[in-house]
């Protein structure tokens, strides 16, 4: 790819949060460095929720990776699934050939985790790629859609149930985004249903929502959610998903016991946990039982100093702890493993990585937020606020931060959310092949 160009060859493994933030320190430095990813966009992973609840559209938070790197001359971009690392040549093995390296940064991400637990895979929607919140905001019109003509009043109960599997960041927000589409809008759309049969249903299996927030925050989520009508249901596991029914347990039964019972949906939307994303496994790099590589306080995958592995598929440890799969972390630490790469072509030492916490947020509905930053934590309109801020800041983009932002006043001033179009996708979504592959599966692109 660099023909006779002697630079040092830097290859990047996934254009997330991480590979982004590692690619940018590596800009105008003396190596040439090459992004891999299976899409030619990067997506705002903190919003996918909103196209899944209609309030954004899938191209507000996607921004072309190409055009992020149009000015740095010694970064490329090349549209391709990672396959396999061939560790002992320095080689990266992808559906559209392979591609030498001298250093390798492997920022693949995570992916969903149904911790084995049978129908899942098969009967439930994910909220992890763009594909996946088309496909749910889809599923959800057209149960209304199908309520709407049905007769038969225990179906219309099972389409107008829906349940969410998981009381983390994601399963909160989509929650309580997925209530306002639902008595807001909809209720206008459709003047024919019943809306007191609708039910939210989160499960959630610990004691309490949103385990990384304070104490106080956690009690506002589940008061906030209460009030908007949604079925909140802490130490409930999932024993099994059908087609039409999701089967649980509660944590007081002893596990031989039957099941608890089973709520009758249409809807089972999976945000319980994420694991590692396969490639390290695949490619012999050793991996702890979530799929994550267990990395050097450098970022480095034991045993291999030329590779690099960071953001959510790297287990990073700090005072005996792992650090969470957040955004932060991934940047953080994709900008210490690129300065790393240039200690190393110095002659240095690679430095530890530190991370820096900068707080955790999470949006419950119109004017509700909790934000902890250090000790202090924020509630309310004022914290609301504050996620608005900081997350447009964050957007990759001024089209986007427009976009946004104009759709966010829509839907605050006039109760109304503006994408609630049936499209066609993919669900669930084939990450084993580009986008390119897929329409064109005898070329190599």
């Amino acid at each position: 790819m660099h023909g006779t160009n002697t630079k040092p060859k830097v290859v990047i493994i996934g254009a997330g949060f991480g590979g982004l933030w590692a690619a940018r320190a590596l800009a105008g430095q003396p190596v040439d460095v090459t992004v891999v990813d299976r899409n030619n966009y990067h997506t705002f992973l903190a919003l996918l929720y909103q196209v899944a609840a209609a309030e954004l559209s899938a191209e507000d938070i996607a921004y072309p990776v190409r055009s992020i790197f149009r000015k740095n001359r010694n970064i490329q971009f090349m549209l391709a699934h990672a396959q396999r690392i061939d560790l002992a040549n320095k080689r990266l093995e992808t559906d559209n050939g392979k591609l030498d390296y001298d250093y390798l940064i492997v920022a693949t991400g995570s992916v969903s985790a149904t911790f084995g637990v049978e129908g899942v895979e098969e009967h439930s929607y994910f909220l992890k790629t763009l594909e996946e919140a088309v496909a749910l905001k889809n599923h959800i019109i057209c149960c209304f859609e199908a309520a709407s003509r049905e007769v038969d009043e225990d179906k219309i109960k099972e389409l107008l149930t829906f349940v969410i599997v998981g009381g983390g960041a994601t399963g909160v927000e989509y929650a309580g985004a997925l209530s306002e589409l639902i008595h807001g809008p909809l209720v206008r759309d459709y003047p024919g249903i019943d809306f007191s049969q609708v039910r939210i249903i989160l499960l959630e299996a610990a004691g309490h929502l949103v385990a990384a927030m304070p104490e106080n925050l956690r009690d506002y989520t589940a008061g906030r959610l209460g009030r908007m009508g949604i079925d909140v249901r802490l130490k409930t596991t999932v024993a099994e998903v059908t087609p039409d029914k999701v089967i649980v347990r509660t944590q007081s039964e002893k596990p031989r016991s039957s099941p608890a019972g089973f709520i009758e949906t249409k809807t089972v939307v999976w945000t319980a946990g994420v694991r590692g994303e396969e490639l390290p496994d695949a490619s012999g790099i050793v991996v702890a039982r979530n799929g994550c590589v267990p990395v050097t306080p450098t970022l480095q995958a034991a045993g291999h100093p030329d590779v690099y592995v960071i953001g959510d598929l790297a287990a990073i440890s700090e005072e005996g702890l792992i650090l969470p799969m957040v955004a932060q972390v991934a940047m953080q630490s994709g900008a210490q493993a690129a300065k790393n790469i240039v200690f190393q072509l110095s002659g240095k030492q690679p430095q530890r990585f530190c991370y820096r916490d900068r707080g955790s947020m999470i949006a419950i509905g119109r004017k509700a937020a909790g934000v902890a930053i250090g000790r202090r934590t924020f509630r309310g309109f004022v914290a609301w606020i504050m996620w608005l801020v900081i997350h447009l800041a964050n957007l990759i983009g001024f089209r986007n931060r427009l976009m946004v932002l104009t759709n966010w006043a829509w839907d605050y001033l006039l109760y109304e959310r503006a994408v609630r179009f049936v499209f066609p996708s993919t669900m669930p979504a084939d990450s084993r092949l580009r986008s390119c592959a897929r329409a064109f599966p005898e070329e190599k692109i």
